[in-house]
Protein backbone atom coordinates (compact mmCIF):
# COMPACT_ATOMS: atom_id res chain seq x y z
CA UNK A 1 0.00 0.00 0.00
CA UNK A 2 1.30 3.82 -0.31
CA UNK A 3 0.85 6.41 2.10
CA UNK A 4 0.43 9.84 0.30
CA UNK A 5 0.87 13.22 2.96
CA UNK A 6 -0.72 16.92 1.37
CA UNK A 7 0.59 19.24 3.87
CA UNK A 8 -1.28 22.80 3.30
CA UNK A 9 -1.07 25.78 5.37
CA UNK A 10 -4.12 25.02 7.20
CA UNK A 11 -4.48 21.40 6.80
CA UNK A 12 -2.88 18.45 6.25
CA UNK A 13 -4.69 15.91 4.06
CA UNK A 14 -3.59 12.11 4.59
CA UNK A 15 -4.47 9.00 2.38
CA UNK A 16 -3.69 5.62 1.87
CA UNK A 17 -3.93 3.92 -1.96
CA UNK A 18 -4.20 0.23 -2.76
CA UNK A 19 -1.76 -2.02 -5.42
CA UNK A 20 -4.61 -1.26 -7.74
CA UNK A 21 -4.46 2.60 -6.76
CA UNK A 22 -7.95 2.55 -5.30
CA UNK A 23 -8.20 5.12 -2.49
CA UNK A 24 -8.69 2.71 0.55
CA UNK A 25 -8.90 5.73 3.41
CA UNK A 26 -8.30 9.55 3.94
CA UNK A 27 -8.02 11.52 7.43
CA UNK A 28 -8.11 15.38 7.51
CA UNK A 29 -6.10 16.81 10.39
CA UNK A 30 -4.77 20.69 11.43
CA UNK A 31 -1.68 22.05 10.40
CA UNK A 32 0.51 22.58 13.45
CA UNK A 33 4.31 22.90 12.80
CA UNK A 34 4.38 23.12 16.79
CA UNK A 35 3.68 19.01 16.80
CA UNK A 36 6.84 16.83 17.35
CA UNK A 37 7.20 13.79 15.09
CA UNK A 38 5.66 11.42 17.92
CA UNK A 39 2.97 13.22 18.25
CA UNK A 40 2.33 13.31 14.85
CA UNK A 41 2.89 9.29 14.63
CA UNK A 42 0.32 8.54 17.97
CA UNK A 43 -2.27 10.88 15.71
CA UNK A 44 -1.65 8.20 12.58
CA UNK A 45 -1.21 4.90 14.60
CA UNK A 46 -4.85 5.61 15.79
CA UNK A 47 -6.10 6.53 12.34
CA UNK A 48 -4.77 2.91 11.33
CA UNK A 49 -6.09 1.62 14.03
CA UNK A 50 -9.33 3.24 13.49
CA UNK A 51 -9.75 1.80 10.19
CA UNK A 52 -8.53 -1.93 10.43
CA UNK A 53 -5.00 -1.00 8.31
CA UNK A 54 -2.11 -2.52 8.90
CA UNK A 55 1.05 -0.38 9.41
CA UNK A 56 3.50 -3.02 8.04
CA UNK A 57 1.59 -3.34 4.81
CA UNK A 58 2.99 0.41 3.70
CA UNK A 59 5.47 -0.21 1.02
CA UNK A 60 6.29 3.07 -0.04
CA UNK A 61 5.16 6.75 0.55
CA UNK A 62 4.57 10.22 -0.78
CA UNK A 63 4.62 13.84 0.26
CA UNK A 64 4.18 17.14 -0.99
CA UNK A 65 4.38 19.79 1.23
CA UNK A 66 4.21 23.77 0.98
CA UNK A 67 4.93 24.26 4.79
CA UNK A 68 8.69 23.77 5.10
CA UNK A 69 8.87 23.09 8.90
CA UNK A 70 6.02 20.06 8.77
CA UNK A 71 8.03 18.86 6.07
CA UNK A 72 10.72 17.13 7.99
CA UNK A 73 8.86 16.70 10.73
CA UNK A 74 6.74 14.10 8.34
CA UNK A 75 9.86 13.05 6.81
CA UNK A 76 10.98 11.61 10.10
CA UNK A 77 7.47 9.95 10.73
CA UNK A 78 7.34 8.26 7.60
CA UNK A 79 10.96 6.74 7.98
CA UNK A 80 10.09 5.73 11.42
CA UNK A 81 7.01 4.63 11.07
CA UNK A 82 6.88 2.87 7.95
CA UNK A 83 10.68 1.79 7.08
CA UNK A 84 10.13 3.56 3.96
CA UNK A 85 12.22 6.45 1.92
CA UNK A 86 9.37 8.84 1.34
CA UNK A 87 9.16 10.35 -2.08
CA UNK A 88 9.14 14.25 -1.45
CA UNK A 89 7.67 16.65 -4.14
CA UNK A 90 9.98 18.90 -5.64
CA UNK A 91 12.53 20.15 -8.16
CA UNK A 92 14.00 16.99 -9.78
CA UNK A 93 11.38 14.85 -9.54
CA UNK A 94 9.57 12.96 -12.24
CA UNK A 95 6.29 14.12 -12.70
CA UNK A 96 5.42 13.59 -16.58
CA UNK A 97 4.44 17.44 -16.96
CA UNK A 98 6.50 19.84 -18.19
CA UNK A 99 6.34 23.19 -16.32
CA UNK A 100 6.15 26.40 -18.24
CA UNK A 101 6.55 28.95 -16.20
CA UNK A 102 9.12 31.70 -15.58
CA UNK A 103 10.73 30.05 -12.81
CA UNK A 104 9.61 26.27 -12.26
CA UNK A 105 10.90 25.87 -8.90
CA UNK A 106 8.48 28.14 -7.01
CA UNK A 107 5.69 26.64 -8.83
CA UNK A 108 3.75 24.80 -5.03
CA UNK A 109 4.36 20.84 -5.25
CA UNK A 110 0.08 20.89 -4.41
CA UNK A 111 -0.17 22.65 -7.31
CA UNK A 112 1.88 20.32 -9.66
CA UNK A 113 -0.02 16.80 -8.01
CA UNK A 114 -3.34 18.59 -8.72
CA UNK A 115 -2.33 19.46 -12.17
CA UNK A 116 -1.09 15.95 -12.87
CA UNK A 117 -3.57 13.92 -11.65
CA UNK A 118 -5.99 16.15 -13.38
CA UNK A 119 -4.28 15.65 -16.89
CA UNK A 120 -4.31 12.23 -16.08
CA UNK A 121 -7.67 11.58 -15.47
CA UNK A 122 -9.84 14.24 -17.17
CA UNK A 123 -7.66 14.93 -19.90
CA UNK A 124 -6.70 18.50 -21.14
CA UNK A 125 -6.53 20.85 -21.43
CA UNK A 126 -8.24 21.15 -18.00
CA UNK A 127 -8.08 23.98 -15.27
CA UNK A 128 -8.20 23.20 -11.67
CA UNK A 129 -9.57 25.00 -8.94
CA UNK A 130 -8.64 24.47 -5.44
CA UNK A 131 -10.04 25.62 -2.47
CA UNK A 132 -7.76 26.27 -0.01
CA UNK A 133 -5.85 28.74 2.33
CA UNK A 134 -5.67 30.20 -0.99
CA UNK A 135 -7.87 30.00 -4.46
CA UNK A 136 -6.12 28.74 -7.07
CA UNK A 137 -6.38 28.31 -10.62
CA UNK A 138 -3.84 26.03 -12.42
CA UNK A 139 -3.82 25.78 -15.94
CA UNK A 140 -2.80 22.19 -18.17
CA UNK A 141 -2.96 22.49 -21.89
CA UNK A 142 -3.82 19.89 -24.54
CA UNK A 143 -0.39 18.58 -24.74
CA UNK A 144 -0.04 18.02 -20.96
CA UNK A 145 1.99 21.48 -20.22
CA UNK A 146 1.69 23.08 -16.90
CA UNK A 147 1.18 26.58 -18.30
CA UNK A 148 0.86 28.61 -14.97
CA UNK A 149 -2.17 29.75 -12.85
CA UNK A 150 -3.87 32.35 -10.80
CA UNK A 151 -3.04 32.85 -6.92
CA UNK A 152 -5.98 34.64 -4.36
CA UNK A 153 -6.64 34.78 -0.62
CA UNK A 154 -9.20 31.64 -0.06
CA UNK A 155 -12.86 32.52 1.62
CA UNK A 156 -11.72 31.79 5.27
CA UNK A 157 -8.74 34.21 4.75
CA UNK A 158 -10.90 37.29 3.52
CA UNK A 159 -13.66 36.28 6.14
CA UNK A 160 -11.03 36.69 8.46
CA UNK A 161 -10.39 40.02 7.61
CA UNK A 162 -13.69 41.58 7.26
CA UNK A 163 -14.03 40.58 10.61
CA UNK A 164 -10.55 41.65 12.23
CA UNK A 165 -10.79 45.28 9.81
CA UNK A 166 -14.52 46.58 10.29
CA UNK A 167 -15.79 47.55 13.95
CA UNK A 168 -18.90 46.00 13.32
CA UNK A 169 -19.17 43.23 11.65
CA UNK A 170 -18.99 39.86 13.57
CA UNK A 171 -17.50 36.41 12.49
CA UNK A 172 -20.04 34.29 10.44
CA UNK A 173 -20.30 30.78 9.25
CA UNK A 174 -19.14 30.08 5.76
CA UNK A 175 -22.64 28.84 3.97
CA UNK A 176 -24.62 29.69 1.58
CA UNK A 177 -28.14 32.06 2.82
CA UNK A 178 -31.39 31.58 1.55
CA UNK A 179 -31.66 34.57 -0.18
CA UNK A 180 -28.90 36.60 -2.20
CA UNK A 181 -31.01 40.00 -0.63
CA UNK A 182 -29.71 39.60 2.65
CA UNK A 183 -32.00 41.00 5.70
CA UNK A 184 -29.65 41.31 8.60
CA UNK A 185 -26.30 41.70 9.01
CA UNK A 186 -24.96 38.14 9.12
CA UNK A 187 -27.09 36.96 5.94
CA UNK A 188 -25.28 40.10 4.13
CA UNK A 189 -22.48 39.37 4.78
CA UNK A 190 -23.10 35.01 4.10
CA UNK A 191 -24.63 36.59 0.70
CA UNK A 192 -21.77 39.01 -0.11
CA UNK A 193 -18.88 36.12 0.55
CA UNK A 194 -20.59 33.50 -1.19
CA UNK A 195 -21.61 35.53 -4.40
CA UNK A 196 -18.14 37.25 -4.46
CA UNK A 197 -16.69 33.74 -4.46
CA UNK A 198 -18.92 31.89 -6.90
CA UNK A 199 -18.60 35.54 -9.22
CA UNK A 200 -15.02 34.86 -8.71
CA UNK A 201 -14.78 31.56 -10.27
CA UNK A 202 -16.80 31.59 -12.98
CA UNK A 203 -15.32 35.46 -14.26
CA UNK A 204 -11.78 33.92 -13.89
CA UNK A 205 -12.59 30.51 -15.61
CA UNK A 206 -14.44 32.56 -18.55
CA UNK A 207 -10.98 34.52 -18.54
CA UNK A 208 -8.52 31.30 -18.52
CA UNK A 209 -11.09 29.47 -21.29
CA UNK A 210 -10.73 32.72 -23.55
CA UNK A 211 -7.42 33.28 -22.96
CA UNK A 212 -6.58 29.67 -24.03
CA UNK A 213 -9.10 29.80 -27.14
CA UNK A 214 -10.47 25.91 -26.65
CA UNK A 215 -12.87 24.15 -24.77
CA UNK A 216 -11.69 23.54 -21.17
CA UNK A 217 -12.88 21.20 -18.43
CA UNK A 218 -12.41 22.24 -14.68
CA UNK A 219 -12.11 20.11 -12.34
CA UNK A 220 -13.15 21.48 -8.32
CA UNK A 221 -10.61 20.08 -5.31
CA UNK A 222 -9.72 21.27 -2.08
CA UNK A 223 -11.40 21.47 1.58
CA UNK A 224 -14.17 23.47 0.12
CA UNK A 225 -14.74 22.02 -3.32
CA UNK A 226 -18.06 19.77 -2.60
CA UNK A 227 -19.59 23.14 -1.22
CA UNK A 228 -18.34 26.09 -3.76
CA UNK A 229 -18.72 23.54 -6.81
CA UNK A 230 -22.54 22.94 -6.64
CA UNK A 231 -22.82 26.43 -7.47
CA UNK A 232 -20.60 28.00 -9.39
CA UNK A 233 -21.67 26.83 -13.41
CA UNK A 234 -18.34 26.33 -14.82
CA UNK A 235 -17.34 23.72 -12.46
CA UNK A 236 -17.90 20.44 -14.33
CA UNK A 237 -16.21 17.80 -12.05
CA UNK A 238 -15.70 17.74 -8.08
CA UNK A 239 -12.55 15.79 -6.93
CA UNK A 240 -11.96 16.38 -3.42
CA UNK A 241 -9.17 14.26 -3.29
CA UNK A 242 -6.76 15.50 -6.60
CA UNK A 243 -4.08 15.90 -4.42
CA UNK A 244 -3.48 12.70 -3.31
CA UNK A 245 -4.57 11.08 -6.63
CA UNK A 246 -1.66 13.21 -8.05
CA UNK A 247 0.78 12.12 -5.60
CA UNK A 248 -0.04 8.01 -6.40
CA UNK A 249 0.78 8.68 -9.95
CA UNK A 250 3.87 10.66 -9.34
CA UNK A 251 5.22 8.10 -7.13
CA UNK A 252 4.40 5.31 -10.09
CA UNK A 253 6.16 7.76 -12.44
CA UNK A 254 9.24 8.23 -10.50
CA UNK A 255 9.41 4.32 -9.10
Amino acid sequence: MLFVVDVGNTNIVLGVFDGEGELLSSWRIKTDDSKTADEYEVLLRNFFHYRGMDLKKISGAALASVVPTVTGIFETLIRSLFKVEPLILGPGVKTGMPIKTDNPREVGADRIANGVAAYELYGGPVIVADFGTATTFDVVSEKGEYLGGTISPGVFISMEALFHRTAKLPRVDFKKPHRVIGKNTISSMQSGIMCSLIGGIDYTVAAIKKELGTPTLVVATGGLADMVGRYAQSIDYIDPDLTLKGLRIIYQRSS
